[in-house]
């Protein structure tokens, strides 16, 4: 098999894995509140765990890296970070003008109502995780692509923790938008099409932009989509997850996913 055909399929298997984590849409109804504060402060617990275990720590190491300087590479990482946040905040705020604040609490009835504001807050959520985790997948494509081109070995071992990370990222996509349309069909597509960033940031990368790629471009991407997904876990994922009314479930599946993702990690260092 051409190197290039296998770093490809290797790209699309990490990348499709989100759409593992979508299939959890169908354990579920609509109207299970329990579950919804469960599965969102999973999804919190992903996002805030691999955003500063994960991600933050590599954009820190490569602009470090290209900077010749760890308090340069700490300094640069820290505005892409607070960069990331001042842009989906500026977003947020942005759809909000438009739309009606969908942070505002509301009461029991509310959100029993699938016609009044709960159920577009929670379409908004997925949305906006779905764009973070897309942006996220960009630059993994394009490393697991690369690692894959030049060393196989090393390129599908990539891909297999990407995979496993992949995976309950697709929830914190496919959670909100089913809880929000009623769709498992929605809520799987949602989900599937993040992951293909992966396979767009390796065709980009490797046709358009792999002669501009270093480590100063890596570094600030994921410093900045680390900023990102953390606010999209405070601002939006815990506070709805708690709204529903369980306070403790929505912290219990936040450590679960905090647990998750570390378990990921160690089995990728083993």
């Amino acid at each position: 098999m051409s190197p290039i055909v296998l770093a490809f399929i290797v790209t699309l298997c990490a990348g499709l894995a989100t759409g593992i984590g979508s299939l959890l849409a169908f354990t579920a109804t609509p109207t299970n509140k329990k579950f919804l504060s469960l599965a969102l402060g999973f999804s919190a617990g992903v996002m805030l765990y691999v955003s500063f275990v994960e991600i933050l720590v590599k954009a820190i190491d490569s602009l470090s890296i290209a900077s010749g300087s760890e308090q340069k590479g700490y300094l640069y990482a820290t505005l892409g970070f607070f960069g990331g946040i001042a842009i989906i905040a500026l977003i947020d705020k942005l759809i909000n003008a438009d739309h009606g604040n969908p942070h505002e609490m509301h009461t029991t009835k509310e959100m029993d109502d699938p016609e009044l504001i709960e159920k577009h807050q929670l379409l908004r959520m997925g949305l906006f995780t779905a764009l973070a985790i897309a942006i996220h997948n960009f630059p993994e494509g394009l490393a697991t692509f690369i690692a894959t081109y030049e060393e196989p070995a090393v390129g599908i071992a990539i891909a297999i923790a990407i995979a496993i990370h992949n995976i309950p990222e697709g929830i914190a996509v496919s959670i909100p938008v089913y809880h929000a349309t009623g769709s498992r069909k929605k809520a799987f597509w949602y989900s599937f099409a993040s992951g293909l960033a992966e396979v767009v940031g390796a065709l980009i990368g490797f046709f358009i932009l792999l002669q501009f790629f270093n480590d100063y471009v890596f570094g600030v991407i994921f410093a900045g989509v680390a900023g990102i997904m953390v606010f999209i876990s405070l601002d939006q994922l815990l506070p709805t997850a708690q709204r529903y009314g369980h306070h403790h479930l929505s912290i219990y599946g936040l450590i679960a996913g905090m647990a998750v993702m570390a378990l990921s990690l160690i089995l990728f260092l083993i």
